[in-house]
């Protein structure tokens, strides 16, 4: 069992910056990887971000070169750094935590990107 706690969401105008964390409790050695999903109103969850035990990783074409996931393992932490913002980032953000088979998520994070 994992238990994730993100916080860091916010309203922002375009253009500017937000970092949202993401801290893991539990069985957290068991992690294969831990990354970011957005789900914006009617719309599917999507991948934003993920790094995996290994330090990889990977981006939706979207968000390359403006997002950067990073983690501080002594703080069991997973940071998604945002930039250059645009409207079209609103979202509800998620954190996720993978353990083969299993997938865990946190309560999400709304981030309002204004014009």
């Amino acid at each position: 069992q994992v238990q994730l706690v993100e916080s860091g969401g916010g309203l922002v105008q375009a253009g500017g910056s937000l970092r949202l964390s993401c801290t893991a409790s539990g069985s957290i050695f068991s992690i294969n990887a831990m990354g970011w999903y957005r789900q914006a109103p009617g719309k599917q969850r999507e991948l934003v971000a993920v790094i995996t035990s290994g330090g990889s990783t990977n981006y939706a074409y979207s968000v390359k070169g403006r997002f950067t996931i990073s983690r501080d393992n002594a703080k069991n932490t997973v940071y998604l750094q945002m930039n250059s913002l645009k409207p079209e980032d609103t979202a509800v953000y998620y954190c996720n935590a993978a353990l083969f088979p299993n997938n865990y998520w946190g309560q999400g994070t709304q981030v309002t990107v204004s014009s």
